[in-house]
């Protein structure tokens, strides 16, 4: 099935289908098998983070001249496709780590910054985590209540971030905070946050239904004083950062249900072919063809949107909507190919011996985190309309 899965990337050139397949093999040989024992163990994917690293995969948005590879956004959905194809678990963090740490610390951070941080971001020394969410304001991130109060060289920041991504592990964090109270999304500011720094915590760890191997904490600041010079970007201009930073997860997001929806059809295209009902495989029955159409009709979709989204990303054009309309359709879609997936395993898909109930379970994360479906439908709607 690997090599149909392969010969369907029309359009990639020589040197990213090499890219793909190294992930491929990487994800096959690699993640695959241990996939069930970090989902059962609900453990961060630290015994792969140093191979991830020394293949690149975590600076694939960082600059040759601070550690990375620089290869860019497009390279970057593919190679977190096939990481998801296999554990989804690893492949959020990987996401995290390129998208909404390294890749806004590029794009908006100072010299200094970027010196002090990306190469170890990229060679895994520092594992990265984003924290604007928060428990009464997660779709709303304007009206978040974390403060940060300016204290002579320094800010002072108060409050509780929560569901996030490799937050415990975390040895760098950007933290997103109120520096202008009363002013909504116009005084927000982000701020990067390190481990060591007094005052910082880890609270509650999340028990989650899907990507169990990837932590999900919350964060508590308590007076953590954070110098002057670690603001990110602009004071007061947080929030436009964060949205261009969503723009971006949202992309990730979208190849990571891709990768979920192409295991799907992968697993679901092989038990067809192997089990049999009344004296034939069930592959012959036409309930069953038509399921597997309509899973890789929207792989190639989810796949296509998702490509666009990062191509635009990666030639500084606009792409708000598209990065939603990708997120959208291969969410829904690798929810749709997971619930046929179970149901094509029948009763085997819903025991755990079978990879599809874990596909089943990771899928419905992808709905929500990095804005729900229904705030993607609200960002597309007003970019159509408004032209």
């Amino acid at each position: 099935m690997g090599s149909n899965l392969l010969a369907m990337d029309c359009g990639l050139t020589e040197d990213l289908l090499l890219l793909q397949q190294t992930a491929r093999d990487f994800a096959d040989q690699v993640l695959k098998p241990g996939a069930s024992r970090l989902d059962q163990e609900e453990r961060f994917p630290q015994v792969h983070w140093k191979q991830l690293a020394d293949m690149g995969f975590l600076g694939l948005l960082i600059p040759e001249e601070y550690g990375g590879s620089g290869l860019g956004n497009v390279p970057l959905v593919v190679v977190l496709e096939e990481l998801n194809r296999a554990c989804a678990s690893t492949g959020v963090t990987v996401s995290v780590q390129n998208s909404l740490v390294g890749g806004p610390i590029v794009k908006f951070g100072s010299e200094d910054q970027k010196r002090r941080y990306l190469s170890k971001l990229a060679t895994g020394e520092l594992v990265g985590a984003y924290a604007i969410t928060e428990h009464a304001h997660g779709s709303d991130a304007g009206a978040i209540e974390t403060t940060a109060v300016r204290k002579g060289e320094s800010y002072v920041l108060n409050g509780r971030k929560a569901w996030i991504t490799s937050g415990a592990t975390a040895g760098l964090v950007i933290v997103f905070a109120s520096t202008h109270r009363g002013q909504g999304s116009r005084g927000i500011t982000a701020f990067l946050v390190e481990r060591g720094f007094r005052g910082l915590s880890v609270g509650k760890h999340e028990k989650k239904l899907g990507i169990r191997g990837s932590e999900t904490v919350e964060l508590l600041l308590e007076d953590v004083e954070v110098p002057a010079e670690n603001v990110l970007g602009e004071p007061g201009k947080g929030f436009k950062l964060a949205l261009s930073t969503l723009d971006g997860g949202r992309i990730g997001i979208a190849a990571q249900a891709s990768g979920i929806l192409a295991a799907c059809l992968e697993d679901s295209t092989l038990y067809a072919r192997d089990r049999k009902q009344f004296g034939k495989a069930i592959a012959e029955f036409q309930p069953i063809q038509w399921k597997i159409a309509n899973m890789a009709v929207d792989l190639d979709a989810s796949r296509l949107l998702t490509r666009r989204a990062a191509w635009l990303r990666d030639q500084g054009r606009p792409h708000t909507k598209e990065a939603a309309m990708a997120k959208l359709f291969a969410s829904e879609a690798a929810n749709r190919a997971a619930t046929q997936a179970v149901q094509i395993h029948g009763g085997a898909g819903y025991c755990k011996d079978f990879a599809v109930e874990r596909y089943f379970r990771d899928a419905k994360i992808t709905e929500i985190y990095e804005g729900t479906s229904e705030i993607q439908r609200l960002v597309i709607s007003r970019n159509v309309l408004e032209t």
